[in-house]
């Protein structure tokens, strides 16, 4: 197969994954698939949504206010990455498709610009079906497996971090769980820039700010042995496409003059005890067993409100410009937004159960 790179540039990304043609799958019924446990959630994939122009602007305007602030915190990470003894000198990032993909390319250009030796991949992790093993063997054969830094973008309960964890405990692969991210409000990163959960402009528009790549799919009718784990790549929205505008602003924007609240390990142990606090009132008050339908966070909350079937919306601050554009999505769906304290988190959705659908 040949090098996939997406819409990115070739140096900056290479995609292991398999472009594939995936039959698509109505929300609703995808839901009621997933909650019934008849499919897995990582078997189907819903058409994308676009963003209407009220929308986009809003995506616009927190690229404005918070491009510099996201400048900062990758220079952030790229410093503390330089810092450590096993990325000193070369780093391979791996990035966790999709959310974690435009951060990998702002990472790469960042540890680029200090001297180092970069490659950057991009590859699957599911929750519950683990991370794509055949692509790590292929790291491991190109790279080695010593100088590794898996990326994401932020940490909402801490779901993915415990499959990277789960998928690399007993050493087979070589690879450590080491994991970068800029927003860690659940505390669970092995590195992050802050623990405070602002809106990362590129978690809130999905395919066209991520290469024009799907949401990773595993399924046996598409994903045979020897094969990386399948996508769709999106080149219908090609007209639209935000992936290299996003990451030349962010690149462009000025260092801002108050840097973001600096992340630390015991900053971090504060942070995962308030975000299980979080989950089980949540749970507790709105009568949700699963703690899956629970989606902590700014994108996270957003991603619910776009790819799944929304009971509620929680936000810290109906006013707060950093959730103008969910409270916009909610409006446009009838969804009930509340506004409560949520410790850590800005806006929290909660997934409805499948027979209220």
């Amino acid at each position: 197969m040949p090098p996939f790179h997406g819409s990115y540039a070739p140096a900056d990304v290479t995609f292991l994954l398999k472009p594939a043609t995936i039959g698509l799958t109505d929300v609703r019924a995808k839901e009621a698939l997933i909650q019934s446990g008849e499919r897995h959630y990582s078997e189907m994939l819903s058409p994308e949504r676009l963003p209407d122009a009220r929308y986009l602007d809003l995506y616009h305007a927190a690229l404005t206010r918070n491009g510099s602030r996201l400048r900062h915190d990758v220079a952030a990470l790229a410093d503390a990455i330089v810092a450590r003894p096993e990325t000193a000198q070369s780093c391979t990032i791996v990035s966790l498709a999709r959310a974690g993909t435009p951060i990998g390319v702002l990472l790469r250009r960042a540890l680029v610009r200090r001297g180092l030796d970069v490659v950057h991949y991009s590859i699957s992790i599911i929750r519950g079906r683990g991370i794509d093993r055949t692509a790590l063997a292929h790291i491991a054969a190109a790279r080695g497996t010593c100088d590794t830094v898996f990326v994401d973008g932020w940490t909402g309960k801490g779901a993915i971090t415990g499959e990277l964890e789960a998928s690399l405990h007993d050493g087979s692969t070589g690879f450590a769980p080491f994991l970068a991210v800029i927003a860690d409000p659940a505390g669970c990163a092995s590195l992050a820039a802050t623990s405070e959960d602002y809106l990362i402009p590129s978690g809130i528009l999905g395919g066209i700010v991520s290469g024009l790549v799907s949401r990773s799919v595993l399924s046996d009718d598409l994903v045979g042995p020897g094969d990386f784990h399948a996508c769709r790549y999106l080149t219908e929205f090609a007209d639209v496409d935000q992936s290299r505008a996003f990451i030349a602003a962010v690149e462009a924007a000025a260092l801002p003059n108050v840097p973001s609240p600096a992340w630390s390990r015991a900053g971090a142990c504060q942070s995962r005890l308030s975000c299980a606090a979080l989950l089980d009132s949540l749970m507790a008050e709105c009568g949700v067993p699963d703690r899956n339908r629970i989606k902590p966070g700014i994108a996270e909350a957003t991603r619910a409100v776009l790819r799944r079937v929304p009971d509620a919306v929680f936000v810290r601050d109906k006013g707060d410009a950093e959730v103008a554009h969910l409270l916009h999505l909610a409006a446009q769906s009838g969804i009930d937004v509340y506004q409560r304290k949520l410790g850590n988190y800005r806006a929290v959705t909660v997934i409805a159960k499948a027979g209220d659908l």
